[in-house]
């Protein structure tokens, strides 16, 4: 695919899903975490370069994400987005499939994914005891190990590591059981993020609030699942647990994160790329 479809595609996916009532994130029905729709949506457009940049690696692609967005908005909005989305871009452009983009990772995707996230200084990050980001003593490892290291505790760090397993099995399958039921995009996007919530502890509760809060927000989430009709459009009922959390400074962002990279894939694959 050429870059400028594969920016294209991106815009839309960050776009739309801002555009979901995604309980707990910043979105079109409510704010939060002292962000605003527009924070994300100057990221995504300043972002997309970038991340479509032609014959640029999958690190440089994250790394180039990350610097337009600190310098349009002054803080994390799409590092974990930028993460998830620079492999499937970069399978899409060459022409490969997602497995084979994520086996040609190389130093330079290290040192570029490294000096991304030290750029982005995500909410939570702390320190590791091998491969710990903050470290710039020595050249970083292989950015297949520290993924690996790090995937117990962070679903995006496993999906390098397992092929976006997580993708595969709870996001595109709930896009489609969404697109069956009739829903529209943005009710699509909210059933997708809620299937995620409800399915596995959120990487970025975890990290901030630990595991046993993680579970609770899930089970919650799950519970509501069960509870309510998407193709209704439960406003009332999201906007509920939506202020639960935020009241509580509780943020499913990686939920949100793998909600554009559902998006994404499915977008890049009716355009024509192989990534399965």
């Amino acid at each position: 695919m050429q870059p400028a479809g594969i920016a294209d595609l991106y815009r839309a996916a960050c776009l739309a899903e801002l555009d979901a009532l995604k309980v707990g994130n910043v979105h079109a029905y409510a704010a939060g975490h002292r962000m605003e729709v527009a924070d994300f949506a100057r990221s995504a457009e300043v972002s997309a370069e970038g991340l479509a940049r032609a014959g640029a690696g999958i690190g440089a692609r994250v790394l180039a994400g990350v610097a337009a967005t600190r310098a349009a908005v002054g803080q994390n909005t799409n590092l974990g987005i930028l993460l998830l989305c620079a492999p499937l871009a970069a399978a899409a452009e060459r022409g490969l499939t997602l497995a084979q983009a994520l086996d040609s990772l190389g130093p330079e995707d290290s040192r570029d994914v490294f000096a991304a996230i030290r750029l982005a200084s995500p909410g939570g990050l702390g320190q590791a005891a091998r491969h710990d980001v903050t470290d710039e003593s020595a050249p970083p490892p292989p950015l297949s190990d520290a993924m690996a290291e790090a995937a117990p505790r962070d679903r995006i760090a496993r999906a390098y590591v397992t092929g976006f397993a997580d993708v595969r099995a709870i996001g595109l399958p709930a896009l489609d059981a969404a697109r069956a039921a009739g829903l529209d995009a943005p009710w699509c996007a909210s059933a997708v993020h809620l299937a995620y919530l409800s399915a596995v502890p959120d990487s970025h509760i975890l990290r901030k609030h630990g595991a046993a809060v993680a579970e609770e927000i899930r089970a919650q989430a799950a519970a509501l699942r069960e509870r309510v009709d998407m193709a209704g459009k439960p406003v009332a009922d999201l906007l509920t647990f939506d202020a639960a959390l935020k009241e509580r400074g509780i943020n499913p962002g990686t939920s949100a994160d793998f909600t554009v990279a559902t998006l994404f894939w499915q977008a890049l694959a009716e355009a024509g790329a192989g990534l399965a």
